[in-house]
C-alpha cells in the first residue's frame, strides 16, 4: 500500500474474556467515528472482532479498509508467577513490575524460604502461569539467590512440572548464568534476559523487565492459549490489555498535566492504575526497600461485581448507613453464581452501584496506603505505604457498571472516606470512560502519538 493509499483511520479492539470492544478512530483529528461490541466466544474470538468490524463499517465505509490494533485479556489474561529472593525486597519488587506489565500475579515465590524448591515446583503445578518472572540480588551484589532460581526453574522443566517462557530480571553479574542453567535443559526453556529490577536497594527499574514480558506476551501467550485458529488474530494483538490501558493512562496525564488515577470495576477484579508524579516532600518520607514507581497498577482479585460479589460485599465498611440494616447475602450469591445477569429494576441497580462504590473505595484504599508520623533517630518522618494519591487532580471510571450505569453515577459511587490516614484524591474531577477510549489511546501512543493525545481530550472531565 503506497503512503497515499495509507489507512486514514484505526479500529482498536479490546478482546475481553467477556465481550470485545471496538472504536473506530480518525487518525488525523483523533475523533471518534463510531462504537462496537459484542460477546467474545473463547472457542473463537475474532467473531467478535468479526461482529464489530460489521457494526462499525455499517455506520462509516472506512472502517473496511482501517488500520487494526488490538489487546487481549482473552482466556484470563496474562497469569505471571514471580520468583525471587526475599519476599520484601526482589520478589516483592517483581510482583509490582508484572502487575504494570499487565499481568495478573497468580503466585510469589521466595526462593529464601527453606521449602523453596517444593514450594515453586507445588506453585507452578497448581497455579499454571503463563511466564515466569525471575528475579533476585541487586546488581554486582550476592548471586546465589538468583541462580538458585534458575537452578530450581530447570529441574523443574526436567521434572516436567514447567515448559513455559522465563523473563529473567535480577543481578547483573550473573543474569547470563543464569539464563543458561535454564536454556540448557533438555527440553531448552524461551529465556528472554531483562535489566535489574532492582538495581540497588530503594530503586526500581520496571521498564525493560515490562518490555520483555510484553515480548513473551505475544510470542507465547496469544497463540498458546488456542484463542484463534486465525493468523490475523496473532498479528493484530499488540499487548495484554492491562499494559496498553496503563500506557493509555501515562498519555492521558501527559495531555491533562495531571496526576491521572483510573479504577477499572469488572466482574471479577478491580484494577487500579496510577499515574502519580514524585513527591516534592519526598526528602522528608522514610524511603522504601523497593520504591514506588510514579506508574502503578495494582489488581484486586476478592473485589468485583460478579464472580466477587460476595467478597466485595465483606469488604464494605459495615458501619456504612446503606448497609446497616440491609442483609444483602441472597443478592451477591445471585450475582456470583450468574455472572451474565444484568439488573434490570431500580432496587437492583441501587444495590450494584453499592458493590461499586465497595469495589473502588477499597481497591483505591489498597493501592493508596496510609500516611502516619513515626519517629526515628533523626527526629519525626512521615511513614507511607502505596501511592500517595491525595494530589491527584483527576479519577477516571471504567467497567461496565460505570459504562451503562444511570445519570450521574460516577458522582454516587465514585467517592470516599480518608479517614484513618488512608492517601485518597482528596478534590478530584471525576469522569467515565464510556466510549473505551483508554484502551485505544494505549494501542495508539507508540505508533500514532499526535493521534492518542487528541484522542485522550476526549476524557477530560468538565471543570
Amino acid at each position: 500500500m503506497t503512503r497515499a493509499e495509507a489507512p486514514q483511520t484505526a479500529v482498536c479492539v479490546d478482546f475481553g474474556s467477556t465481550w470485545t470492544k471496538a472504536l473506530h478512530v480518525d487518525l488525523v483529528s483523533g475523533e471518534i467515528l463510531g462504537t462496537a461490541s459484542a460477546p467474545t466466544s473463547l472457542h473463537e474470538v475474532m467473531e467478535a472482532y468479526d461482529a464489530c468490524l460489521a457494526a462499525l463499517t455499517e455506520k462509516d465505509s472506512r472502517a473496511a479498509d482501517a488500520e487494526i490494533l488490538a489487546c487481549s485479556s482473552a482466556g484470563g489474561g496474562l497469569r505471571i508467577a514471580v520468583v525471587g529472593n526475599e519476599e520484601l525486597v526482589t520478589a516483592e519488587a517483581g510482583r509490582r513490575v508484572a502487575l504494570s506489565s499487565g499481568g495478573k500475579v497468580v503466585a510469589v515465590v521466595s526462593m529464601a524460604s527453606p521449602d523453596a524448591r517444593t514450594a515453586l515446583r507445588r506453585t507452578l503445578d497448581t497455579t499454571k502461569p503463563d511466564l515466569v518472572l525471575l528475579t533476585g540480588g541487586t546488581d554486582g551484589g550476592n548471586g546465589e539467590a538468583l541462580l538458585q532460581g534458575a537452578e530450581e526453574l530447570a529441574a523443574a522443566t526436567r521434572a516436567g512440572v514447567w515448559h513455559g517462557p522465563v523473563v529473567v530480571a535480577g543481578n547483573n553479574a550473573v543474569v547470563d548464568q543464569a539464563a543458561g542453567y535454564m536454556a540448557n535443559t533438555k527440553v531448552g526453556l524461551d529465556v528472554i534476559v531483562a535489566d535489574n529490577v532492582v538495581p540497588k536497594i530503594g530503586v526500581l527499574a520496571p521498564e525493560s523487565a515490562r518490555a520483555a514480558v510484553r515480548e513473551m506476551f505475544l510470542e507465547h501467550v496469544i497463540g498458546g492459549k488456542n484463542l484463534s485458529s486465525r493468523a490475523d488474530f496473532r498479528r493484530i494483538v499488540q499487548g495484554a490489555t492491562p499494559d496498553v490501558v496503563l500506557q493509555g493512562v501515562e498519555t492521558l496525564a501527559e495531555v491533562l498535566g495531571e496526576d491521572v488515577v483510573v479504577v477499572d470495576v469488572g466482574g471479577a477484579t478491580t484494577d487500579v492504575h496510577s499515574v502519580v508524579r514524585p513527591d516534592p516532600e519526598a526528602e522528608h518520607v522514610r524511603e522504601e526497600v523497593v520504591a514506588v514507581t510514579p506508574v502503578t497498577r495494582t489488581v484486586e482479585g476478592d473485589l468485583g461485581m460478579r464472580w466477587s460479589a460476595t467478597t466485595t460485599l465483606a469488604a464494605a465498611d459495615h458501619s456504612d448507613p446503606s448497609l446497616a440494616e440491609s442483609d444483602l447475602s441472597g443478592e451477591v450469591e445471585h450475582r456470583r453464581n450468574h455472572p451474565g445477569w444484568l439488573p434490570r429494576t431500580e432496587q437492583d441497580k441501587d444495590i450494584d452501584e453499592l458493590l461499586a462504590r465497595i469495589a473502588i473505595s477499597t481497591a483505591l484504599q489498597r493501592h493508596a496506603g496510609r500516611s502516619r508520623v513515626v519517629l526515628s533517630p533523626s527526629g519525626k518522618v512521615i511513614e507511607r505505604t502505596g501511592t500517595d494519591l491525595r494530589r491527584v487532580g483527576v479519577v477516571i471510571g471504567s467497567g461496565g457498571v460505570l459504562r451503562h450505569g444511570r445519570r450521574g453515577i460516577e458522582e454516587r459511587v465514585m467517592r470516599w472516606s480518608a479517614r484513618g490516614g488512608w492517601q485518597l484524591p482528596e478534590r478530584p474531577l471525576r469522569a467515565v470512560d464510556s466510549d473505551y477510549v483508554l484502551a485505544a489511546v494505549g494501542l495508539l501512543a507508540r505508533s500514532r502519538p499526535a493521534t492518542a493525545r487528541h484522542l485522550a481530550t476526549h476524557l477530560t472531565p468538565s471543570r
